[in-house]
């Protein structure tokens, strides 16, 4: 069967066919789960569902999808990950195709947590079977490669949504996601083969091949561990701990944007919502998406030569896009506006490009689903705060604005544009905030490639 280890070396054109398969799977991950933000003004005409509760059925997905993946690293780590990336996306494609059938506040919650519990199994299983097809010399470009779905699917699932909901109602693009989905889950297992586990690593010592970070030949790949070894690998380890910190506060700054980007574009620069929604994405995650390949080819070459080089890669990404980051939310023009978020994202793309190698150059092939699944808890669990950040922060600055015009006695359309100013005054500081934590986490990576250089010392001593 398709799903069942084998001990035949895959050619070099399947290695690059299964990033292909999973490119296609992740898009509709991605679209799935994005769909359901574009169509929001919708849903708040037909249901009168409030800012909280809209709120709610979007915060519903990450909160399941966070604290699933532990879980599902661990299972990942365990069953054969085949089923769980297609069963996945054959479960959260139906789950989409039965948002459509949503009437109350209950139902919307409901879908959208379940959709979080189909999606958490993905990239821990992914991202492990991926490294399993890739060694150390193309892991980097096949984790780039497989990254920029994230932008396609992110940008195409905001802007089908929308332009379907508002040419034929909401329902529609999750009737077309959905199905497609479904589809597509259904004939990759005709095609999708699980690989051996570390059978990537034995073929690069089987070559000569070295790595950063390596942890000696992989032990037999149906040596299960237990949940304390597993924990163990992770935990002993501190840059491993870094890398998951520093994917929290990366995550942090790029959930402000997903969040508060079309509101930013509408409120400070005047945008219509359409195009505020679509420019809110397009031109971050496109930059991305051209950016993380190069990034991805740069790292491996990089890699190769000195420990944690994938890490200087996301490092320097971080440090320049820093600067980017406070640019979008200070500027004034339209024109920096756009440069600037375009520069951000071409820095957002190099760190993504080694999110999972950088990691996976830390922790052996058992281990890896547990890694993936803990990082994205830790990623998505803390990063989720950065629009709740945004939000108390303008929340506050509008409660201060009311009570200062209240004490001057201002009429009532003098204190709703002094409101209004300092609603966009204090989300431009907000967003602009972002370049710090951006900074924190460059200075985090640093420090991991000098725990790497130090630790490779000793190797070589």
């Amino acid at each position: 069967m398709p799903s069942t280890p084998s001990a035949r070396a895959p050619s070099q054109r399947y290695r690059w066919q299964v990033v292909a398969m999973l490119w296609l799977v992740c898009f509709f991950n991605y679209a799935d789960r994005q769909a359901i933000s574009a169509v929001f003004p919708l849903l708040k005409s037909e249901f009168a569902f409030d800012e909280f509760q809209l709120g709610l059925i979007g915060s519903a997905f990450m909160w399941v999808y966070a604290a699933g993946a532990p879980f599902a690293g661990f299972i990942a780590d365990r069953v054969k990950r085949v089923h769980l990336i297609l069963g996945g996306c054959i479960f959260w494609s139906f789950v989409t195709l039965a948002t459509a059938w949503c009437s109350k506040l209950w139902h919307f919650v409901t879908v959208r947590a379940l959709e979080g519990f189909g999606e958490t199994f993905y990239f821990p299983a992914s991202m492990s079977l991926t490294a399993d097809y890739h060694g150390p010399a193309t892991r980097g470009r096949a984790f780039a490669l497989h990254q920029s779905s994230v932008y396609a699917g992110t940008i195409l699932g905001s802007w089908l949504g929308a332009v379907l909901g508002e040419r034929y109602g909401w329902r529609v693009g999750f009737f077309a996601f959905g199905l497609a989905g479904m589809a597509v889950g259904a004939i990759l297992y005709l095609f999708l083969r699980e690989p051996e586990r570390g059978a990537a690593e034995r073929a690069a010592a089987d070559g000569g091949a070295t790595r950063a970070g390596d942890h000696g030949p992989p032990p037999p790949a149906d040596a299960a561990l237990g949940i304390a070894d597993t924990a163990a690998i992770l935990w002993r380890r501190p840059a491993v701990i870094l890398l998951m910190l520093a994917f929290l506060g990366a995550n942090f700054v790029a959930t402000i944007f997903l969040a508060w980007a079309p509101t930013f574009l509408h409120d400070k620069f005047g945008y219509k919502l359409g195009a505020a929604g679509l420019n809110g994405t397009l031109f971050i995650h496109l930059a991305s998406a051209l950016a993380v390949p190069v990034a991805g080819m740069v790292a491996d070459r990089l890699a190769g030569r000195f420990p944690a080089g994938r890490v200087l890669v996301q490092a320097a990404g971080l440090l320049v896009g820093s600067v980017f980051v406070a640019l979008v939310g200070l500027c004034s023009t339209t024109g920096v506006l756009i440069a600037a978020m375009t520069a951000f994202g071409a820095c957002k793309g190099c760190y993504d490009s080694g999110i999972f190698a950088s990691l996976f150059d830390q922790v052996e092939p058992r281990a890896r689903a547990s890694a993936a699944g803990l990082m994205n808890t830790i990623g998505w669990g803390g990063g989720a705060l950065g629009p709740v950040f945004v939000g108390w922060a303008t929340s506050a600055a509008a409660r201060e604005a009311t009570l200062a015009a209240d004490a001057a006695g201002a009429t009532a359309a003098v204190a709703d544009a002094a409101i209004k100013a300092a609603k966009v005054e204090a989300m431009s500081r907000a967003i602009a905030a972002g370049g710090l934590v951006y900074l924190a986490c460059a200075a985090l990576l640093v420090v991991v490639l000098l725990l790497s250089r130090r630790s490779a010392a000793g190797d070589a001593a």
